[in-house]
């Protein structure tokens, strides 16, 4: 098995519903932050930190993404059909594509500024100590504030539930559990629940800044920090 991965996975099926009417007729993923998409923020993540495998799942306006990504063909799409799979059923079903080994997954409705949060959670990725490494910040430090209070975190890195830091969509996840769950659609806090009791789920911590752009107030905060970083 390989040490670091070889594998992004990138969430985009949702239906984006906090949105309203900007996600009435297209998928959050395809919505403009900063004058590119949310998508091709994660997907230039992807790329500067030189991650060749990409998969993207999709369902909702599932063919909009689909044409987006008709100039890339290294990115492979797995379509979630007939219902949305959740995270960890929708990783489950793309697993033939994403291949054997631990896997990034990256959510696509944030924005990031300071280190590539894909290269730091790999520098930090210990696997013979962990089966999941997330990225967090302490939920005061999120742009816009109102970051969930997620998990807790011992000093050597290891998760519990509940606690002041907020789970930024970022992190490295070994794939093995997930035949293990029954059940077709599941989160995978359904994996990140048995990590936890067998104390191999860890978490470190983001230096840089982050924007969760879930509802519409978001994008104008998202546009705010990455101009205060000199993107804007």
């Amino acid at each position: 098995m390989c040490d670091r991965p070889a594998a992004v996975m990138l969430f985009a099926a949702g239906f984006g519903t906090r949105m309203g009417a900007l996600t009435a007729t297209r998928p959050k993923p395809l919505i403009p932050v900063g004058g590119i998409t949310l998508f091709d923020h994660a997907l230039r993540l992807a790329d500067h930190a030189g991650i060749a495998r990409k998969v993207a799942n999709v369902h909702y306006h599932a063919g909009q993404i689909v044409a987006h990504l008709a100039d890339r063909p290294d990115v492979a799409v797995s379509v979630e059909r007939p219902e949305i799979l959740e995270t960890g059923g929708g990783l489950r079903a793309a697993l033939p594509l994403l291949g054997e080994g631990p896997v990034f997954t990256l959510n696509t409705d944030a924005v990031w500024t300071g280190p590539n949060p894909l290269q730091t959670l790999s520098d930090a990725w210990d696997p013979a100590r962990m089966d999941a490494l997330l990225l967090l910040m302490p939920a005061d430090r999120v742009a816009g504030g109102g970051g969930s209070r997620d998990f807790t975190m011992l000093p050597d890195g290891r998760l519990g539930r509940g606690g002041p830091f907020t789970y930024l969509g970022a992190q490295i996840l070994q794939t093995a559990g997930l035949p293990a769950i029954e059940d077709r659609v599941f989160s995978l806090n359904r994996l990140w629940d048995r990590q936890i009791a067998a104390g191999r789920l860890f978490g470190l911590v983001h230096p840089g800044g982050w924007c969760d752009v879930g509802r519409p107030e978001g994008i104008a905060v998202a546009e705010d920090l990455l101009a205060a970083d000199g993107h804007g």
